[in-house]
């Protein structure tokens, strides 16, 4: 019944964590048993099983549970086939999605050298708009999980795309994670490729699109300060904030907090 492996699936975090603590007794049952399961059940024929599927592996990535071998060698191998050209379109929707919130998770050179190519081709995908949506929406984060070299090299020219997409949903998506995206490239790459894309967006025929890019104004002109002496930083919820100065911080103010927080094109996706 797929309540019953719904539920079962539930039921694996609180296991792995137990196992994880007791270690000594259970050295690799997590292994043997329960991680076969998560990943058998990301194919369940069922989707309420596999959503169940999917919230425990991130769980279970998300507590560092899940071995690296694991990972490259079972867990990334079934998102490739479920992502593939010739996958069914629920499962490829699905495996988008799973890859853009795991990335953030993983090694740099994992999510260069097994995911990256697949999100790279999804972002073009023809038949799936969808597909599309999803990597516009996540795209910073992926910038984000593979730095400045993989971003500029690979993950540029495929932004340039989804900005031009004739789809208005997907340059407004772009438009709200424009920030984030530059904060993971070059001052020069700034200067000569996004600002120009950043002005496309501004000139939108679509009022949305125009709306997303203004919102979006603020924080992307903040990637060109130089943190040092601005003293903005981006927190890990992925606000960009301006630390206050040791002079605020030693005054006598009656304000609670000096500190400024601007809401950042990542988080207004969300």
């Amino acid at each position: 019944e797929p309540t019953v492996r719904t539920e079962l699936m539930e039921q694996i975090p609180p296991i792995a964590i137990f196992l994880q603590e007791s270690r000594p007794k259970f050295p690799t049952a997590f292994f043997e048993y329960l991680m076969p399961i998560v990943v058998r059940y990301l194919t369940d024929v069922n989707n309420q099983v596999r959503k169940a599927s999917q919230e425990a592996l991130l769980i279970l990535l998300e507590q560092d549970l899940v071995a690296q071998s694991d990972i490259e060698n079972k867990v990334c191998p079934i998102l490739l086939d479920l992502s593939a050209p010739d996958s069914d379109d629920e499962y490829k929707v699905e495996a988008v999605n799973i890859i853009c919130k795991m990335a953030s998770m993983l090694s740099r050179t994992t999510v260069e050298h097994m995911l990256l190519p697949r999100f790279c081709e999804l972002c073009s995908d023809g038949k799936l708009f969808q597909v599309r949506k999803i990597c516009a929406a996540n795209f910073g984060d992926i910038c984000n999980a593979v730095g400045q070299e993989a971003t500029e090299r690979l993950l540029i020219p495929k932004f340039f795309e989804l900005c031009s997409d004739s789809v208005w949903g997907m340059r407004k998506a772009c438009a709200e994670c424009f920030m984030a995206v530059s904060y993971t490239t070059s001052p020069e790459v700034r200067r000569s490729k996004l600002s120009p894309l950043f002005i496309s967006l501004i000139s939108d025929t679509c009022r949305w699109v125009r709306q997303a890019a203004f919102q979006s104004l603020g924080p992307f002109i903040s990637t060109f300060a130089n943190p040092s002496s601005a003293g903005l930083y981006i927190r890990e919820d992925g606000t960009l904030s301006i630390r206050p100065s040791a002079q605020d911080v030693n005054s006598n103010s009656c304000q609670p907090s000096n500190n400024i927080t601007l809401i950042s094109s990542s988080a207004n996706a969300a």
